[in-house]
């Protein structure tokens, strides 16, 4: 195990926790699970980078990367969901009835519930599932799909908009635990809640865009026959 690939696992391990851990109603183990994001999500630009630096490229680290992306996905967008999404939402209604669900939508100025859609969680998840799938179809047939800038802008709002959404976990605990009311706090609550609504949609249409640009690069895979 190399460096860049033992951070890839590290990820891997952070997941669980990053999924289980909003659920606490614990100021501390809350800002844990912040500042475990933010390591977990920075570690994921330098694992690649450290890899490709070094020449520490290796097939170990071609599967760890990925499952560790995915998994991060999935394991975050549980508790955003179910701690974000409408009360009345068409998928949560099917899914276990849990302590403070519905309870943290992002707040912002002119907008006093930004709520996370069914949809929006499907599309992007069923995005990446069918990025994993496209990949390994192309592969089959001697193409590779590299990285896209669209890509990569993608995962960088979509970084945010998940950070945004464990601070304000952490960031309202604090505001009901210590009472923590007036304008300073409201301003500190909106601007959050800005940026983790802006950032929700322009990674929402960057998932759709670049999409899109993929198939329309790569649309040639379809035809061609699978390698022997």
């Amino acid at each position: 195990m190399n460096v860049p690939n033992t951070i890839s696992a590290a990820r891997i391990v952070a997941s669980p926790l990053l999924a289980i851990l909003p659920f606490v109603p614990s100021l501390p183990v809350r800002l844990f699970a912040f500042v475990l994001y933010l390591v977990t999500a920075i570690s994921d630009h330098w694992d690649g980078k450290i890899a490709r630096d070094r020449g520490l490229i290796t097939d170990l680290g071609k599967i760890l990367d990925p499952l560790a992306d995915k998994l991060l996905l999935l394991g975050t967008f549980v508790p955003m969901f179910l701690l974000q999404a409408h009360p009345q939402d068409a998928l949560l209604q099917w899914l276990p009835m849990i302590q403070e669900r519905s309870a943290y939508p992002f707040i912002t100025w002119g907008i006093e519930a930004v709520w996370f859609p069914w949809w929006v969680l499907v599309l992007i998840v069923g995005r990446e599932a069918f990025m994993t799938w496209f990949r390994s179809f192309a592969q089959a047939r001697g193409v590779v799909i590299a990285a896209q800038r669209l890509g990569k802008w993608k995962a960088g709002f979509q970084y945010t908009w998940v950070g945004a959404s464990y601070c304000w976990f952490t960031l309202r605990l604090l505001y009901l635990e210590q009472e923590w009311q007036g304008p300073i706090a409201m301003f500190w609550a909106r601007l959050l809640g800005g940026i983790g609504a802006i950032t929700l949609a322009v990674a929402f249409l960057l998932t759709l865009i670049s999409l899109g640009e993929y198939l329309r690069k790569y649309q040639s895979v379809f035809t061609t026959p699978k390698q022997a």
